[in-house]
């Protein structure tokens, strides 16, 4: 059974947790343009699973929010995840701060 992906929009971060995958992110594909009008960071810290559709999805937000004049950050990238960022050499894409 594959889980699902969630997402809520607090300030101007939006969290996702769960899996981002290509049979999960379809819902957040469809409401993508009204989700990121105000959002500044995506925080993934509770992602448990992104494979290449996911973070072919988190390249596409970041661009949407590029498109609207932002420096789009990324939170809590987990050791998995950044294996795969650099895997596709996306390093200078998918920018991460660190949380202290």
């Amino acid at each position: 059974m594959t889980e699902q992906l969630s997402w809520q929009v607090e300030a101007s971060t939006l969290r996702l947790q769960g899996e981002l995958d290509r049979e999960t992110l379809l819902s957040l594909w469809e409401q993508r343009e009204t989700v990121m009008k105000q959002i500044d960071t995506i925080d993934v810290s509770a992602l448990d699973r992104v494979d290449s559709a996911g973070l072919a999805l988190l390249v596409h937000l970041r661009q949407i929010l590029q498109q609207q004049g932002k420096s789009p950050l990324f939170t809590g990238v987990t050791d998995k995840l950044s294996s795969l960022i650099t895997l596709y050499n996306l390093q200078q894409i998918i920018v991460s701060t660190t949380e202290s």
